[in-house]
């Protein structure tokens, strides 16, 4: 996994910024239960996702466990983020409408640790809204895709949907809907692709040696247009509810 310590100084403007950013939060927004008051953006970074969320309505909480990333939300989000683990958040049971976690789960092997942690502060009626197949998304049909698709390991993801869905049941979450989004300034280049092959940035999906990064970052050094973006990936977003105890059913704010 990256370094999200290093990575916060220029993460805004490597990662599709401001319309990629509203973006995700719309798509949130469209999964929130009605008459959310209180919504936890976990892995919120840089807070930039997080801020458009709450626009008009509920009070956005975010929380990082990088230190530099929650600096640069600090200044977005005054006395609404919190430095945690995914796995053990500081909030009571019961005590949250909404959990979100927006580009997370493809990174990490634990994902069922956070479902199970959402599960528990969400409050009867609450939703959990994660991008699912994070990965799988990037590839668009191009000629970089046709190069990297052999070596790419879907079925080995983190954050297969019907993975997810597993888990969020076994937690007693069932599914309450889907929505996508453009990841807006995430089209790839040859160039990128290469460089980022070498950096180790699909450390996720990817598997292959240095025989086999050396003959990819070849083969798409001799790709035309070596720094005309492909098409932007439509990420996808799945809701999982807990079940509502009944109509007046509402826990205390965090």
């Amino acid at each position: 996994m990256l370094d999200y310590e290093t990575e916060a100084a220029h993460y805004d403007e490597t990662r599709g910024g401001v319309p990629r950013a509203e973006a995700a939060a719309g798509a949130v927004r469209r999964l929130l239960p009605p008459g959310a008051r209180t919504v936890l953006d976990l892995a919120c970074g840089t807070g930039l996702v997080t801020e458009r969320i709450a626009g008009p309505g509920p009070r956005v909480l975010g929380a990082d466990a990088a230190h530099a990333m929650l600096r640069a939300a600090r200044r977005r989000l005054p006395g609404r983020v919190v430095r945690a683990d995914a796995r053990r958040l500081p909030f009571r049971d019961g005590s949250l409408d909404a959990v979100c976690a927006v580009w997370l789960l493809h990174l990490v092997p634990y994902t069922g640790e956070i479902v199970a942690e959402a599960a528990r502060v969400l409050r009867p009626g609450g939703v959990l809204a994660v991008t699912v197949d994070k990965d799988a998304a990037h590839d668009v049909g191009s000629d970089i895709d046709a190069l990297l698709r052999p070596h790419r390991t879907a079925s080995a993801a983190h954050d297969r949907a019907g993975r997810l869905e597993a888990l969020a049941a076994a937690h007693g979450l069932a599914p309450a809907g889907t929505t996508v989004f453009t990841g807006h300034g995430q089209g790839a280049t040859p160039r990128g692709t290469a460089r980022r092959l070498r950096a180790g940035y699909y450390a996720s999906w990817f598997r292959g040696d240095r025989a086999v990064t050396d003959a990819l970052a070849a083969a798409l050094a001799a790709l035309p247009d070596q720094d005309r973006p492909r098409a932007d990936p439509e990420y996808r977003l799945a809701a999982y509810a807990k079940p509502a105890k009944g109509p007046s059913a509402r826990a205390e704010g965090p």
